[in-house]
């Protein structure tokens, strides 16, 4: 069987979509996914990303990692697909979907789109970093000469060692360049390897940096290896996180073809 697929980046972190109204593509075939994904042989991409109809909003987004298991929710990814229901006519410019955490609303304006992402709660913070959860599991750590780090090294030894074993974590390494602006590269579990950006990871970061008091800023930009993204939030008197906003570009680069 062929089907037509697009590829979407957003800020570097790049996707597979595949419009699956028609419920076509065979979601139980993991080693299809994750070849798809394989940069040698396959399209390549950090992930697939399927839209489907859904009974009482616009779209359903469901995603795969690269190594093709469906996983937790990935930030850019909800902003490509965003765009991608706006160049199908899916949508307009505003629209509520459904991932696997949960109701999301988005908007577009031109190339940028504005992802809100789920509420925050608990955040628990350590000597030497913090955790939480922003749609997917996220370490924060603060590091020295971020431009030079192993990211892949040290992302790894984290991402599988204690506590988070089995279900592991995506790894955040952050420098502070001014009071509301940090640098973050990011080990992403399932990719099992650096990704040029990753949106619940900075919206992590950008959650963890406000929280250890190292911003007052409820607005917060984020360099990425890949571009800029920004984060928007508020906090209510019993510091829970709310109104969160993932904001930044998302790109069609290219539609073909492929057999599976």
């Amino acid at each position: 069987m062929t089907m037509n697929f697009y590829k979407y980046q957003g800020t570097g972190n790049d996707f597979i979509i595949i419009d699956n109204r028609s419920l076509l593509f065979d979601k139980t075939n993991g080693k299809n996914i994750a070849k798809l994904c394989d940069r040698r042989f396959g399209i390549g991409a950090d992930g697939l990303i399927l839209l489907e109809n859904h009974p009482d909003v616009d779209f359903r987004m469901v995603y795969y990692n690269a190594d093709g298991n469906e996983s937790s929710m990935c930030g850019n990814g909800g902003r490509c697909i965003t765009a991608f229901a706006k160049f199908l006519g899916v949508i307009d410019s505003t629209t509520t979907f459904e991932a696997i955490d949960g109701m999301h609303k988005a908007q577009v304006n031109e190339s940028k789109v504005s992802l809100q992402m789920k509420d925050v709660s608990n955040i628990e913070t350590f000597e030497t970093h913090s955790f939480l959860d922003t749609g997917s599991p996220h370490h924060v750590q603060l590091v020295n000469n971020l431009k030079d780090f192993d990211v892949k090294t040290n992302g790894e030894k984290l991402r599988y060692g204690s506590p988070y074993k089995e279900a592991g974590s995506n790894i955040n390494f952050v420098n502070q360049i001014s009071d509301s602006k940090f640098a973050v590269r990011t080990y992403e579990r399932g990719v099992e390897d650096e990704t040029l950006s990753c949106g619940t990871g900075v919206t992590a970061v950008a959650i963890a940096m406000h929280k250890t008091g190292k911003t007052n800023s409820k607005k917060i930009t984020l360099e990425t290896e890949g571009g800029e993204l920004k984060i928007a939030f508020e906090v209510s008197e019993n510091g829970n996180y709310h109104n969160i906003w993932l904001i930044g570009p998302a790109t069609q680069v290219f539609k073909g073809e492929t057999s599976w």
